[in-house]
């Protein structure tokens, strides 16, 4: 069982790409899609991935809780918790978009201690721990954008935000030099790498955001709820990623 910091990462790293093997045997086939009671989809592929990780998981921690989407949470309590999605963008996966991903955070003591975001269809691992955040083995950092009015900012689940909070939505709209809209953990992971500025989220679950933490401040980036605060277990799911804690400042302005 691996007990250092460096062997819990390695471990976290490999279940990952493992992971992503497994979802990638799904993708672009017969997926088997159900609706849960959210509306939200379902795949076999997304059922099969959490089998399979939450039986690694039981085999060599099986002191440490577990948190995944489709089975819930056991162990909570726990020192030691894992936290999982199995597929994060299964709307992205079932319509053969490659931009879905693999989410996973150890909580140590209720505090993110290790974040691993994988990519499987575009063979990317980002992981963080501490003050290193890699991809695929290499070093990656935030950008050092410090002006919302010069940053690329990505506004996450448009819709849902548009609908729960309108004002802040249209605010949005109208910041940054260059704004997307996108889905999922992808813009967090092109966050921590320097490639775009900020990223705001909506509508998530602990599932979705806590593998995020370790990551992004790892790289050197905040993270946080919309009012500034950890993100938690019991956090309401609206998120601000940002490079740079003067980005991260100003986009709290916005949104509070």
């Amino acid at each position: 069982m691996p007990k250092s910091d460096s062997e819990l990462l390695d471990y976290a790293t490999t279940l990952a790409r493992d992971a992503g093997k497994e979802a990638m045997s799904y993708f672009r086939g017969d997926l088997g899609i159900e609706v849960k009671a959210d509306l939200s989809p379902v795949t076999v592929a997304d059922k099969a991935v959490e089998k399979f990780v939450r039986a690694r998981l039981a085999q060599d921690f099986p002191d440490d809780g577990l948190f995944g989407e489709e089975e819930g949470a056991e162990g909570l309590d726990k020192a030691r918790v894992w936290v999982l999605d199995p597929i994060d963008g299964t709307r992205s996966f079932l319509s053969g978009y490659p931009t879905f991903g693999f989410l996973l955070a150890l909580l140590e003591n209720g505090a993110p201690k290790i974040g691993v975001v994988g990519m499987p269809a575009l063979n990317e691992i980002y992981t963080g721990m501490g003050e290193v955040a890699q991809l695929n083995g290499s070093k990656i950092q935030t950008s050092r954008q410090q002006e919302l009015d010069k940053a690329v900012l990505y506004v996450n689940e448009p819709e849902h935000m548009r609908a729960g909070d309108e004002a802040v939505y249209d605010r949005l709209t109208q910041s940054g030099a260059t704004r997307r809209f996108a889905y999922d953990c992808y813009p967090h992971a092109l966050l921590a790498a320097g490639h775009i500025d900020a990223v705001v989220d909506y509508n998530l679950q602990p599932y979705d955001y806590l593998p995020l933490c370790a990551l992004v401040i790892a790289a050197g980036g905040v993270i946080s709820d919309w009012e500034g605060k950890p993100l938690g277990l019991g956090s309401d799911g609206r998120v601000i990623s940002a490079a740079t804690p003067e980005l991260h400042a100003q986009l709290l302005e916005v949104t509070r």
